[in-house]
């Protein structure tokens, strides 16, 4: 599973939200994912970005963007404003995981997160070799990532159930973004979830 944006999970995300449907992005970045669902999925789309250069980006993208902090949670929207919250490859550099999820699940109908596998085996490996792992969905060094949670696809599942959230479906990638059906958390490098209370 590939797509011509090089992200694996915006397939996955794109495959779930339904013509016409709302989308929230958190972290959008230049916008891309959204301007994706707009041109495939008909999507009425909307980001929350922190970074100028990519709040710029993404309105060049013709994205509609709302530069913000995610750590200060989404007071400004409305509960059930939207169809799908996405938070894709975001949630491991959020101080408050379990605030964020849950203002997701309270903006949207359903949420969707993507996020990297610490437990994937390649990960392993690198840690039992005395190294933080560097790999395509854990791109930084430990001294310049952004990333302040690790935090495996085992640990994901027990913070939902922990929380009341119900996980409505899963998907798990490999890094070549080929899906993976057995052993999860040991062969997965990426998971997609998709999510609701």
């Amino acid at each position: 599973m590939t797509n011509t944006l090089g992200r694996a999970d915006f397939e996955a995300i794109a495959s779930w939200v339904q013509p016409g449907e709302s989308v929230l992005d958190l972290g959008c970045g230049d916008g891309a994912l959204l301007k994706l669902l707009a041109a495939e999925r008909g999507a009425r789309c909307w980001g929350v970005e922190l970074d100028p250069a990519n709040v710029l980006a993404a309105v060049a993208n013709g994205v509609n963007v709302i530069q913000g902090n995610l750590e200060g949670g989404l007071a400004g929207f409305e509960d059930r404003a939207f169809d799908h919250v996405v938070l894709s490859r975001t949630l491991q550099t959020v101080r408050h995981t379990q605030g964020i999820l849950a203002e997701m699940l309270r903006v949207g109908r359903e949420a969707v997160v993507s996020f990297p596998n610490f437990a994937y085996w390649k990960n392993r490996m690198a840690v039992m070799a005395g190294h933080m792992p560097v790999s395509e969905d854990l791109p930084y060094q430990w001294f310049d990532t952004p990333n302040v949670r690790f935090f495996t696809i085992a640990d994901f599942d027990a913070l939902c159930t922990r929380m009341g959230i119900v996980v409505r479906e899963r998907m798990v990638l490999d890094e070549k973004g080929v899906r993976v059906e057995e052993e999860q958390n040991f062969l997965g490098s990426l998971a997609v979830y998709r999510i609701k209370r």
